[in-house]
């Protein structure tokens, strides 16, 4: 494949000053974190302590209004509709992230998406008073659909705001502050503080206060320079927002670059999720995408966390003290995601996909030894939490942040949030469906049900290796020429101009032209 060169002495504004992390991006990374991915992670863990005090009030509810108690089989039921609504409503959130971005924008997105928590935190603290646990369950799809919208919209913003050289390391923040979320979650959780009989309508209640205080604060930071300029055609806008969140006047090349970008695309409008799916200059960004968050989901996590407290018990915790050594996990867990924060820029994306998934590989097959040699051989048990210990780390530094990170820098502007809805949906709905035959893997195979999450591991590993490049330090222009080549399409580049393929509007699918020039 050739690639016409640009003419000699013109300037290149991926070369441009190093952006740095001023107080406004800062800001706009916290609020924009605290404020929906931290209650990503706050909602996915929070029913766990409480679960006995909420299904006695199911019991006692149902007593007063039949006059009999509920039966076991209905009991249990309603508790996995509880549980499972959460990432159903994800998916059903997914679906609505590309066209409230197109039409609202990141920043005006993330601010509609405040109204569902504030709902769904309203009316779980007040289903006690109101004797009616079918609003809970009804609250669980709200705040799913509103963690659906923030696990896609949160990386997109900020991917777009972020100066190239810190957008992995911006990019792994929304990760950090889902882990923070679960920590909250538990630590609010415990016996002693709200994960009680009295406690629990008020722990799932302040799920709506960070979302409160975004929408009181965010109205105040820019939108995606890139929205406004790309998709609004504003560039005064656009230029005023890159010059508060870089922190200085001359931004002409970040302008350039996105002109470049707009230029790229200008036939096209943005993608459908129709023809993401079926446009061949993106085959391998989509496929890549899938891979990974199938593998992110499906990796085990949720089994190991499953399984933690029993292997505690086994080495030997008193029964008393596991919710604390779980609190401890969950430590751990914000640690070494916070680790990744300062990593990903010195080795970038692939070194810790590769890393993460291939660390939660092998010690999904030592756990699946030592969980079958734990009763015959004592300090098995110990290697178990070790196993533990090793795949968080590895989920952490890896397997969880990354792959958003990647959606938002394997795409351009037109196709970003058709990819996010692909992604995110694929996201949901391996959640939803370990969630739903987990229990049913665990009692037929018990402990060998690592060895499949082993395997769905090794298998993204060796895709990684084969397809993902490194986009560190890149541009999205540069990492889109990258993908032009695994894909086989010609990018042109004309005068001054990168001419990416061109993109194709709804129903001109046949219109579009590639190259067939073998590499």
């Amino acid at each position: 494949m050739k690639l016409k060169r640009k003419k000699e002495g013109s300037s290149d504004p991926s070369e441009g000053r190093k952006g740095k992390m001023t107080l406004l991006l800062a800001a706009v990374t916290l609020i924009s974190t605290f404020g929906s991915s931290f209650q990503y992670g706050y909602n996915v863990s929070v029913i766990n302590s409480p679960a006995p005090y909420m299904q006695a009030f199911y019991n006692k509810t149902y007593l007063e209004r039949t006059g009999k108690p509920m039966g076991s089989n209905f009991q249990t039921l309603l508790w996995s509709l509880t549980v499972s609504m959460f990432p159903l409503g994800g998916f059903f959130g997914s679906l609505m992230v590309a066209p409230l971005v197109n039409r609202c924008g990141r920043k005006g997105t993330l601010l509609i998406n405040n109204l569902f928590s504030i709902a769904a935190a309203i009316l779980m603290g007040t289903s006690e008073v109101a004797k009616t646990f079918e609003v809970i369950i009804l609250s669980r799809v709200i705040v799913g659909i509103y963690a659906g919208l923030a696990s896609n919209v949160v990386p997109m913003y900020l991917g777009e705001v972020s100066p190239k050289n810190l957008r992995g390391a911006v990019g792994v923040v929304p990760q950090l502050f889902i882990t923070i979320g679960i920590l909250i979650a538990q630590i609010f959780g415990l016996q002693s503080i709200l994960g009680n009989a009295e406690g629990w309508p008020l722990l799932l209640g302040l799920t709506g206060i960070p979302s409160l205080i975004q929408l009181l604060i965010l109205p105040f930071f820019p939108e995606s320079p890139r929205y406004l300029l790309i998709q609004k055609g504003n560039e005064e806008q656009a230029r005023q927002a890159l010059r508060k969140l870089r922190g200085w006047d001359d931004v002409d090349d970040e302008i350039e670059e996105m002109r470049q970008e707009d230029r790229s695309e200008k036939e096209g409008g943005h993608f459908s999720v129709l023809n993401l799916c079926t446009f061949r200059g993106l085959r391998w960004q989509l496929i890549s995408i899938v891979v990974m968050m199938m593998g992110q989901q499906l990796s085990g996590v949720n089994a190991v966390f499953y399984y933690a407290d029993r292997i505690f018990l086994s080495a030997g915790v008193d029964d008393n003290n596991v919710q604390y050594v779980t609190v401890s996990t969950g430590a751990f867990n914000v640690v070494m995601t916070f680790v990744a924060v300062f990593i990903v820029e010195s080795l970038g994306r692939r070194i810790l996909l590769l890393a993460g998934f291939g660390l939660c590989c092998v010690f999904c097959a030592v756990l699946t030894l030592a969980l079958n040699l734990q009763t015959t051989v004592s300090w098995m048990s110990y290697l178990s939490i070790v196993c533990v210990i090793v795949y968080i780390t590895g989920h952490a530094i890896g397997a969880s942040p990354i792959p958003f990170v990647m959606i938002t820098e394997m795409f351009l502007q037109s196709s970003r949030p058709a990819a996010f809805m692909v992604g995110g949906s694929v996201h949901w709905l391996c959640n939803f469906t370990v969630g739903l035959v987990f229990l049913y893997m665990e009692a037929g195979l018990g402990a060998y049900c690592f060895l499949i999450f082993c395997a769905i591991c090794l298998a993204t590993v060796v895709y990684i290796f084969i397809i993902v490049p490194e986009t560190k330090n890149k541009t999205f222009m540069e990492i889109n020429r990258i993908m032009a080549k695994r894909n086989k399409v010609e990018i042109q580049a004309e005068k001054e101009e990168l001419k990416d393929f061109q993109t194709v509007p709804e129903g001109q699918a046949e219109k579009q032209v590639v190259s067939n020039t073998q590499l």
